[in-house]
């Protein structure tokens, strides 16, 4: 059975009002559309655990700080419908940047500290675009759960601390990513790489497995690990590295020191793609 597409806030929020009557457990999966097997993970998971699965599909103007970074999304909402119909979610919500957006927004929501670094301070503004645009669906579909992937692990973390801060009556369940058999964490941004692009991307992964092992092995200096996992970069000039940190695996902010879990994030550029990655550490050995 094929989902409902709903495209405007009014007809969503009527669409989900008996299942909420009936006190259904209504699961939020969001998305910008070119969906693949990462989404479907969380679509999966949302289906296992609610009554009724909304997935949404919307790419969301404000939290882009290139505007052909923006204009590369090209949804096929067709294919992505079919997807999420094989996955049986029940509602997609497609709206328009004009529905979101009716006039320029003047209200925002920014989370400090941990939207800083990282890719907050390669990309300005980029989260404070996420947490409102998530704020907004919050407040539209109103779901009990909702659903995100640990491959964008920093923007996990601010909509986690925006949840907590702001009381959002919304469970966050996060999914680990989900990756080729070479270890490239699947992203719709795959698809703009070349052929030669692609088979030198899992060096991301290798690089952070490598920073793992370091921290495994009983390195406890970041600057010694991020160092080990960067010379990994040097037979791949291909790659123009922006950030490689060791950062606190609940709050996403870089460390000097190891004592407790961590993740090892980093994010580069491979021609005209930008790939993030990032690997939790959380079994240290004394």
């Amino acid at each position: 059975m094929n989902p409902q597409l709903v495209r405007t806030i009014s007809e969503i929020r009527n669409r989900l009002v008996l299942p909420r009557l009936r006190d259904r457990t209504i699961g939020l999966v969001p998305t910008m559309g070119e969906l693949h097997a990462g989404h479907g993970a969380l679509i999966e998971r949302a289906r296992g655990g609610c009554q009724t699965v909304v997935v949404s599909i919307f790419v969301n103007p404000i939290q882009f700080d290139r505007q052909d970074d923006y204009e590369a999304y090209a949804i096929d909402m067709a294919k992505d419908v079919e997807f999420c119909a094989a996955l049986g979610a029940d509602i997609v919500f497609a709206p328009s940047a004009r529905e979101m957006y009716p006039q320029p927004p003047s209200t925002f929501v920014e989370v400090a500290g941990i939207s800083e670094h990282l890719c907050g301070k390669f990309r300005p503004g980029h989260f404070r675009g996420v947490a409102t645009v998530v704020a907004k669906l919050f407040n539209i579909v109103a779901p009990n759960k909702a659903y995100f992937g640990e491959k964008d692990a920093q923007q996990l973390a601010v909509i986690e601390r925006m949840v907590a801060d702001l009381n959002m009556p919304v469970e966050i369940v996060s999914i680990p990513t989900v990756r080729e058999p070479d270890g490239l964490a699947l992203s719709s941004r795959n698809r703009r790489l070349t052929s030669e692009e692609r088979a030198i991307a899992p060096v991301l992964h290798q690089a952070l497995q490598l920073a793992a092992d370091y921290i495994r092995g009983g390195y406890r200096s970041a600057e010694q690990v991020r160092s080990a996992a960067l010379a990994h970069f040097e037979e791949h000039p291909e790659f123009q590295v922006e950030y490689l940190e060791v950062v606190d695996a609940s709050n996403m902010i870089p460390i000097a020191v190891i004592d407790g879990p961590v993740r090892i994030a980093a994010a580069a550029r491979l021609g005209a793609v930008r790939l993030i990655d990032n690997v939790l550490v959380d079994n240290l050995t004394v």
